[in-house]
């Protein structure tokens, strides 16, 4: 007993520690992550319009998709300048570079470039600095008589863009995760014909793998600090095999919209779920009785950051099975990879090493807690 309370005490002192050391180190900062852009394409007779919802302070500012994250931009400042105004002085600025912003834009119709004009934009009025804001740009252009097609893609340093498109009764709306400069498929002005079961799983399997790597990297570094515990299979079964159960069942009551928490409530305790998995790794050699339910628990608030991420991309209409089964394949496929690769980067080499634990387990499970720790205030204080 005295034994587990020194261990305890070590482990608190470490982590609290590390706490102590970002809120010093970090707390003059200001984060805001950054997420795609959402827009959405509707075609009216003669025309077509693009709802574009994007943080237009950090395009302004051309922080680019090499960073999740404003404060690890160069151009910080610039973008803080700028998050500090009135929406009415963002608005202003804006105006001044609209059509060097707009040019961006690459809407073409059967191969031909349309030129789309911006018909409104509106600033949102965050009252919370900390808080990235969201605008809203609706750009509207001329589809040519006998118009059959349009393909949509914006600036490479624009970074991604989720791109969908409204369901009318048996056509098929298109919805895709596109990178800065990727294009489009051709979506058929008409509508798209709706795809079969077969092709919408498989398309939602590349979705979920694909928010887990490479954009989920709090859910990685819950995967990796679920790894961390121990190199043998059964603890590693039990933790993913209870983490699964539960973000499954969230994220098919999130999606059917029976659950609704505020993402400001659930990304915050996300990051508190990756402290505490990597806070037991310290404290205990094995898998303690308790652990597989503390992870079915956390598993349900990833469940919910999963069906966030999967209600803003959008599922097809009358598709709502497959897609939901695909992504959360997807998700699993993703999970094990991350750690398929943790194995065969230390566990398959270093697992049966005696000084695998201190060498390896304490010092990954405290960079993991330090990281968690600085998500957590990032989420929360900062």
């Amino acid at each position: 007993m005295n034994s587990f309370l020194c261990q305890l005490s070590q482990a608190v002192r470490v982590v609290l520690g590390a706490l102590v050391a970002i809120v010093i180190s970090l707390g003059g900062l200001s984060a805001h992550e950054l997420t795609p852009a959402v827009a959405d394409l509707t075609f009216e007779e003669g025309s077509y319009s693009l709802e574009v919802e994007l943080n237009l302070e950090a395009l302004m500012a051309d922080i680019g998709p090499d960073h999740d994250d404003t404060d690890d931009s160069p151009n910080k400042a610039e973008y803080e300048a700028l998050r500090a105004l009135s929406p009415a002085d963002v608005s202003g600025r804006f105006q001044q570079m609209s059509d060097q912003l707009l040019s961006g834009f690459d809407v073409s119709v059967d191969g031909v470039r349309s030129a789309a004009s911006l018909t409104s934009f509106t600033v949102s009025d965050e009252p919370d600095l900390e808080l990235a804001r969201t605008s809203k740009l609706t750009l509207n252009g001329v589809l040519p008589e006998g118009a059959s097609g349009l393909v949509f893609k914006w600036a490479e340093n624009y970074g991604p863009i989720v791109l969908r498109t409204a369901t009318d009764g048996d056509e098929e709306g298109y919805a895709a995760l596109l990178a800065g400069g990727e294009a489009s498929e051709v979506i058929k002005v008409e509508g798209q014909e709706a795809r079969g079961l077969w092709a919408v799983f498989v398309d939602y399997i590349g979705i979920g793998f694909e928010h887990i790597l490479p954009l989920g990297l709090d859910h990685i570094l819950f995967v990796v600090g679920l790894f961390l515990l121990s190199t043998q299979l059964r603890p590693l079964l039990w933790q993913v095999t209870a983490f699964t159960l539960a973000h499954t069942v969230t994220l098919a009551l999130g999606m059917a919209g029976i659950i609704n928490i505020p993402g400001s409530i659930v990304e915050p305790i996300i990051a508190a779920s990756i402290v505490y998995v990597a806070v037991e790794n310290i404290i205990f050699k094995e898998m303690s009785p308790w652990r597989p339910f503390v992870v079915f628990a956390f598993g349900l608030l990833h469940g919910l950051g999963f069906a966030g991420v999967l209600t803003e991309f959008g599922i097809p209409s009358g598709q709502f099975v497959p897609a939901l089964i695909g992504f959360n394949i997807g998700v699993e496929l993703g999970q094990l990879t991350v750690i398929a690769a943790c194995f065969l980067a230390v566990g398959l080499w270093f697992g049966k090493k005696p000084w695998y634990r201190s060498v390896v387990v304490i010092p990954g499970s405290v960079l993991v807690a330090l990281i968690g720790a600085y998500w957590f205030l990032e989420r929360t204080v900062l």
